[in-house]
């Protein structure tokens, strides 16, 4: 839209789109330093209370099934294909993945799996390249390095899991044995703020069988607080009462961490911050020489066309969106898969997830309807390069874990094999199975091809008139290798359980990406950071080689898929952003690094 704006506001330092995890952190930190803050959500405001008031939060048919703190599909929604050789089509209703809208965005309705990401999974491309030779990587697979080491994101970890009140058990705390926790995990230079949740008996099940199978379980880290607790911004939690209301819930006992509880009582008191909901931007704007931003044009609540003038401009829209915004304003040159040249829509990535229901008589009750989002037992065996990959045949891992977060009564329905699909033979398996049964998962990584990227669909146009951004996406043999291989050690464990009856769900060869039934919204890439324009849209501290007075912050900066949860990666991107720009790019504002 190159309309001239209706109304041109007061020049601000910054402005930044989007406002969930990444569009708070960016705007308490820069508020900090002094500058003043406009930052821009194109869906409502949303706080813990009313929206997450208790008793109405508890509703599954209006929060998981009529999706209310999901994106509206009827305004701006996306298009998919599996090929270039298919015709794209409208993502009309949610289902693969469930991205949220609003003042918090998916970080308000998220399940609270906070992990640090494994070290060679930053240099991944470096890393497998020297341990089993460049030929080990598939054709067409475009592994990168992010730019960053795990060193020096370690502060930045830390400083999350305080803000967040992140609860777990360390095994490594500056070199020394501290506990038992995850034994796979890097070094860390401080514990967890609170200590790891109780176990429920599911999670027990799962550990017991998961040890007799030779593995090493431990306490997942949860950002739901296991006790009353006050970060360092002054916000303070509630512990977690295990209502299992968490993934696609605002949390009614501020116990799980969100932007609206860890960050923004602190955020709100500052003079320099503003935000302003309702406020769909369109595109960054950039001057004459196409060089510098200058702001960005948004459409408010009333569909007045404004401008908001800004000396840094910060893309912090979830994922994908921030590879459409860039796409949509003219910055950084669009990837080619036919060339393999472009950065902007490259090296988008999914992730993988396959299941084991285990299913025991009625003498074992396991009281699914207990639980939280991220109190799992986990194992890290099979993850990253914690394992020999040479003569597997695949790029990837997966954790292995049991996550009791509360089966609701509509949406998880565990049947299992020969279930008739309806009438009584139906009920009778619903009832004797819903309080009767484990679920282990394995929430494997993705690799970014070259045959998987976003563009703009040349069709179709949302409510604005803009083009929708257009995944061009499918599964690969690498990832589906990975996938069936990971599952079988998962089976090992559930073997041990000694069920009545065990389902394995996990893709097959051939098997195309399907967008109806859930499976995460865990999407990456589109903007990848890293230290080569020629692959990297932003460089490694988020900001862009081409326009330099604009960075981006989320999961759409991921230079390759990983294996576990991206929260915990993106927030500390985030920070290390935030001291770049304040250390760095006040002093001297341009390129904070040369190619």
């Amino acid at each position: 839209m190159d309309k001239k704006a209706d109304r041109k506001m007061k020049p601000t330092d910054v402005v930044i789109v989007g406002f969930g995890w990444t569009g708070a952190i960016l705007a308490k930190e820069l508020t900090e330093a002094g500058l003043r803050v406009v930052a821009l959500e194109r869906g409502e405001s949303r706080d813990t209370y009313p929206d997450g008031a208790y008793p109405k939060t508890i509703d599954e048919l209006t929060y998981i099934q009529r999706g209310k703190l999901f994106q509206d599909m009827s305004k701006s929604s996306f298009t998919f294909r599996h090929s270039t050789k298919d015709t794209a089509l409208p993502y009309r209703q949610i289902g693969a993945f469930k991205p949220g809208t609003g003042v918090g965005g998916a970080g308000l309705h998220w399940s609270g799996q906070h992990w640090r990401v494994h070290p060679e999974e930053l240099k991944m491309a470096s890393h497998y390249r020297e341990k089993y030779g460049a030929k080990f990587i598939p054709e067409g697979m475009q592994l990168q390095d992010y730019g960053v080491s795990y060193d020096e994101l370690e502060p930045h970890f830390t400083f999350s899991e305080q803000m967040m009140g992140t609860s777990g058990q360390a095994y490594r705390v500056n070199g020394k044995i501290v506990g038992n926790g995850n034994p796979f995990e890097a070094n860390r230079s401080a514990d967890f703020p609170t200590p790891a949740q109780k176990v429920p008996y599911t999670a027990h099940i799962f550990e017991q069988a998961a040890r007799a199978a030779g593995f090493q379980p431990f306490r997942e880290p949860s950002a739901n607080a296991s006790v009353p607790y006050t970060n360092q911004y002054g916000c303070t939690m509630g512990p977690c009462n295990f209502c299992g209301f968490c993934s696609g819930f605002a949390c009614f006992n501020y116990s799980k961490a969100s932007p609206q509880v860890s960050i923004m009582p602190a955020l709100v008191r500052s003079p320099l911050f503003e935000l302003r909901a309702n406020s769909n931007v369109l595109k960054i704007n950039l001057d004459h020489t196409g060089r510098k931003a200058t702001g960005v044009t948004y459409v408010d609540a009333q569909g007045v066309l404004i401008e908001q003038p800004a000396d840094i401009v910060i893309a912090a829209t979830f994922a994908y969106n921030n590879a459409h915004l860039f796409l949509l304003s003219g910055i950084g040159k669009p990837f080619d898969p036919k060339t393999g040249e472009g950065v902007v829509g490259r090296n988008v990535s999914y992730q993988t997830v396959s299941t084991v229901q285990v299913y025991f008589d009625k003498q074992t009750e396991t009281n699914n309807f207990i639980g939280s989002g991220g109190n799992a037992m986990a194992c890290d065996e099979y993850n990253a390069d914690n394992f020999d990959h040479a003569g597997l045949g695949f790029v990837g891992g997966s954790p292995i874990w049991c996550n009791p977060a509360g089966v609701k009564p509509i949406a998880n329905v565990p049947l299992p094999p020969g279930t008739p699909k309806w009438g009584a033979r139906w009920k009778q398996a619903v009832v004797d199975s819903y309080n009767h049964y484990v679920e282990i998962i394995c929430h494997g990584s993705n690799m970014v091809y070259r045959a998987n990227y976003l563009d703009l669909d040349p069709t179709y146009r949302d409510a604005f008139g803009q083009p929708l951004l257009r995944f061009t996406f499918n599964w690969q043999d690498n990832d589906i290798r990975m996938s069936q291989y990971v599952t079988k050690q998962a089976e090992r464990i559930a073997r041990e359980m000694n069920p009545r009856a065990m389902h394995s769900d996990v893709m097959q060869f051939g098997q195309a990406f399907d967008l109806r039934p859930y499976q995460t919204t865990h999407w990456s890439g589109g903007v990848p950071m890293g230290t080569d324009p020629r692959t990297s849209a932003l460089n490694r501290y988020c900001q862009s080689w081409d326009v330099p007075n604009v960075f981006a912050a989320g999961s759409g900066v991921f230079a390759n898929g990983i294996g576990y949860n991206p929260t915990g990666l993106v927030c500390a991107l985030a920070y290390w952003t935030a001291r770049a720009i304040r250390e760095q790019y006040l002093k001297n504002p341009g390129h904070l690094m040369t190619a």
